[in-house]
């Protein structure tokens, strides 16, 4: 049986954060009333004309310029032509042999995978079906909406690999600010190409295009049903037809769609109604100038700056927002340690329990609480009622430390009165600690930290237990 290679390119297409639509002055507004974001230019009503949104512009050219492509001077808007219902124009303005720029690449851990073109084009409509009454319904809201499509090679080996390759761009479209990335609401959508050949050979096999995949483990999946599905074909001795499928998540399966159209389908033309884009190099390289740190920079930063390892870095620069609210924290505290430790711990926790970092502990009153962490005014484990506290309430670590009587405690006397209330409680654990059962230690002073209402200061306690016939 002749052992196959997937080959895999990538075409991302990404909803750039403007308030209007790349032609006209319509809200983009996510979530609003069915066609009320609409407009004689977006409804294409005769004689409206399209206006190019400049900020669109400089958000598509920020993007390109992220992945390392080249920003052409000119690059020319046309007309894709095709008939859907939810495509008012019965064409699509986008680019096509001169886009906005092409080249460039993206490192996937230590793989890169090349860029082919990022281009500008309007999203069109959407078709709502009713699968009760078979009615079709049509909402205009998002025709219109400026996008960039990232096209790659096809440089990709496996599922896998282009699943880690759209974390690795949504990550980079977050850092520059292009983009919400959030592929529930739309903003970004993939469509694959995807062939199967004998490993070894270095000829492209027949490609299909594979859509309908709303999430990166939809992506991976499909990649999978596909390939698995272009393999059986040819293994029986068939031939792998070039069509577009479509993702059935729920069956788990791909099925054919139509026949893959070529670009003659589409009778591409120049949009006679929209001069060239031209773009000046100073302004490009203006744009080049104000791009922040991008992941890969951030990443080698935090394990220089903050001797963090590879999974700390990966875990706190997933989120623009958790990196910055990290990096905050690190630098005020001046402890980068403790800072990682309460970002991966309780931050993350209270994130992943759904609130977002506006709505977190502001940095320095998290710095404020650790800073009392590390003075030995409470315990750690003290610090994470005083963390659920601030979160409840938005009141400072002082007022809450004092308000619920946190503060540590380190006087003897009120220690051994602690542990002799936690001994009389457990008798069994601290009589197998005192014949030599150390490992029970950690025990033994939760016991007591739960006794003291996690005031007791556990460096002390510590020792205390260790003081043979004074204690246990």
């Amino acid at each position: 049986m002749t052992d196959y290679e997937m080959v895999v390119g990538l075409e991302v297409h990404v909803q750039l954060k403007t308030a209007n639509k790349a032609f006209c002055n319509c809200p983009t507004t996510f979530g609003a009333a069915p066609n009320v974001n609409t407009c004689p230019v977006c409804l294409a009503l005769p004689g409206s004309l399209p206006v190019l949104n400049a900020r669109a512009v400089e958000l598509a050219v920020r993007a390109a310029l992220a992945l390392d492509s080249t920003v052409h001077e000119t690059s020319v808007f046309a007309r894709k032509n095709y008939f859907y219902p939810d495509l008012p124009k019965g064409y699509q303005i986008s680019q096509y042999d001169r886009p906005l720029a092409t080249g460039g690449f993206l490192m996937v851990g230590d793989r890169k995978v090349n860029i082919t073109r990022v281009h500008m084009e309007e999203d069109a409509g959407k078709s709502v079906h009713d699968r009760y009454t078979g009615v079709t319904a049509i909402d205009l809201n998002r025709a219109g909406v400026p996008l960039i499509e990232i096209v790659s090679e096809p440089d990709m080996r496996s599922a896998q690999e282009a699943r880690r390759y759209l974390q690795t761009l949504k990550q980079v479209l977050e850092y520059v600010e292009v983009s919400d990335v959030d592929m529930e609401k739309g903003s970004l959508r993939v469509d694959a190409n995807v062939s199967a050949r004998p490993r070894g050979s270095t000829t492209l096999g027949t490609k299909t295009e594979v859509k309908n995949m709303n999430s990166f483990s939809g992506v991976e999946r499909a990649l999978e049903s596909e390939f698995a599905r272009q393999v059986a074909v040819l293994e029986s001795g068939g031939r792998v037809v070039q069509q577009t499928m479509l993702w059935d998540g729920a069956k788990g399966e791909v099925r054919p769609a139509r026949s893959k159209e070529q670009s003659h389908d589409y009778r591409y033309f120049p949009e006679p109604d929209l001069p060239p884009l031209r773009i000046s190099e100073v302004w490009v390289a203006d744009q080049l100038a104000s791009l922040p740190e991008l992941p890969a920079a951030v990443r080698a930063r935090f394990a220089l700056e903050y001797g963090l390892d590879e999974q700390e870095i990966s875990d706190v620069i997933a989120d623009t927002t958790v990196s910055r609210y990290f990096e905050e924290v690190a630098r005020g505290l001046g402890d980068s340690r403790l800072a990682i430790n309460w970002v991966r711990g309780e931050v993350m926790a209270a994130l992943n329990a759904g609130r977002t970092i506006p709505e977190m502990v502001p940095a320095p009153r998290l710095v404020e609480m650790l800073a009392m962490v590390k003075g030995s005014v409470i315990s750690n484990s003290a610090a994470k009622t005083v963390f659920e506290a601030m979160l409840r309430t938005g009141s400072p670590a002082g007022a809450l430390v004092d308000q619920l009587g946190l503060r540590q405690v380190g006087d003897d006397g009120a220690l051994r009165d602690w542990i002799a209330q936690a001994r009389s409680a457990h008798p069994t654990e601290f009589e197998r600690y005192a014949a030599g059962e150390k490992k029970l230690k950690g025990v033994l002073i939760k016991y007591v930290m739960d006794v003291s209402n996690r005031r007791a200061d556990p460096k002390r306690l510590n020792q205390l237990l260790d003081e043979d016939g004074k204690t246990v």
